[in-house]
């Protein structure tokens, strides 16, 4: 059924919704659709995994404010800082002594940089796949003297569990890749970004949309008034979507519009 909805916000998730990890460019009717939305007045927001030193893949796009490191670290066009949420020290810590047993690759987005205690095989796929470069090489003893946003752990799903319980009780963990998992502070996502911003902006949630297609977009898409997953997500994405369009690579986003008449 066809849901009318006169939006007063909209947020987009970048790789894989904006951006295609095929071309690593935005589609044409992507581009044109985010500039008549704020031409007619809508608020267009970015709301991503990357940390905000990673989107370089925007192009000539102005957004109204940036939902960067899954909420972690939320921006409004003038380079405000709206929200911050930072990983306690102690679950850092508790890292340092898990890696002595179970060493992994572990990126870690900072307030001064993005960096990664080693460089393995998964590291250099991932880095092709987003089109950016292997962040450097620190020990992570110096990497957490810094304020972290975000840290990126490549492991299984079964050590996933044993990492959350032991190391990280007081984060939350997502993954839209099978190589590794997104962790931030508890509560910090997507959802806990938007909700920044509707109080920023006085934005009413009944008045909002949002497009994704990853697992860490689910709770972005359940908040939002619609939801709209991408044709390129998984079903797990698909599932909690009010709506399903085309995939990136085939207009999803200018055809979603289209159909709810935006």
């Amino acid at each position: 059924m066809l849901k009318t909805l006169k939006p007063q916000a909209i947020f987009f998730d970048i790789d894989g919704t904006l951006v295609s990890f095929k071309t690593h460019t935005i589609p044409a009717s992507t581009k044109a659709s985010i500039k008549r939305l704020r031409d007619k007045g809508i608020k267009v927001f970015v709301s991503t995994g990357r940390a905000l030193c990673d989107i370089n893949n925007l192009e000539d796009l102005v957004f109204d404010g940036y939902i960067t490191a899954n909420g972690a670290y939320c921006i409004d066009a003038d380079q405000n800082v709206i929200a911050q949420r930072l990983l306690p020290k102690e679950n850092l810590r508790r890292l340092i002594k898990y890696m002595e047993e179970k060493p992994f690759s572990c990126g870690f987005m900072t307030n001064a940089g993005n960096f990664i205690n080693f460089v393995d095989e998964a590291v250099a796929t991932v880095s092709k796949l987003v089109n950016l470069p292997v962040s450097p090489v620190k020990p992570i003893s110096e990497i957490i003297q810094h304020d972290v946003y975000q840290l990126d752990a490549f492991i299984d799903v079964e050590q996933e569990t044993e990492l959350m319980s032991t190391v990280f009780p007081d984060c939350s963990s997502g993954r839209w890749h099978s190589s590794f998992i997104d962790i931030t502070a508890k509560n910090c996502t997507k959802a806990a970004g938007m909700e920044s911003f509707f109080a920023h902006f006085g934005i009413n949630r009944e008045e909002t949309m949002a497009f994704g297609d990853g697992g860490n977009d689910i709770d972005m898409l359940k908040l939002a008034a619609i939801g709209v997953a991408m044709g390129n997500a998984g079903d797990e994405v698909k599932a909690v979507a009010d709506y399903i369009t085309d995939s990136v690579d085939r207009d999803g986003i200018s055809k979603a519009l289209d159909y709810f008449n935006i």
